[in-house]
């Protein structure tokens, strides 16, 4: 695995119940079975979709990461994702939020070093996997 991979697996697969593991677990539910590749494009089609789009696009971007509130989060992702996300981490639902608000700018940029969202069969690249 690279070393960005190990860096990405890291942030994504984290133990503890930090962001990490909220982010792992909300990237593979919006994959819709792809993991946490299909789930970069879904997530950012969704922030854009919930009026983040400019927030999201900057962590895409090679510029500054603007950043996001939980509540802001919160309120663009669908109720469902964030209720199967408070099940599965036993954290409250503003738990979920913060946590996720404080990690989705870091863990896109980094998702994202080219400045372009990578394409599920890259992601799987990085991440060590075969496609």
């Amino acid at each position: 695995m690279t070393d960005l991979g190990k860096l990405l697996g890291g942030l994504l697969g984290g133990t503890g119940g930090g962001g990490g593991n909220l982010l792992a677990m909300l990237l593979g539910t919006l994959g819709g079975g792809q993991g946490a590749a299909g789930g970069l494009g879904a997530l950012l089609q969704q922030l854009t979709q919930g009026g983040l789009g400019s927030q999201a696009q900057s962590w895409v971007g090679t510029g500054d990461n603007h950043p996001v509130t939980g509540a802001e989060l919160a309120a663009a992702l669908p109720d469902r994702e964030l209720d199967a996300l408070v099940e599965q981490s036993g954290l409250s639902r503003d738990q979920v939020a913060q946590q996720l608000a404080a990690q989705l700018p870091t863990a896109v940029d980094q998702l994202t070093p080219t400045g372009e969202v990578p394409t599920p069969a890259t992601l799987d690249e990085l991440f060590g996997k075969q496609s």
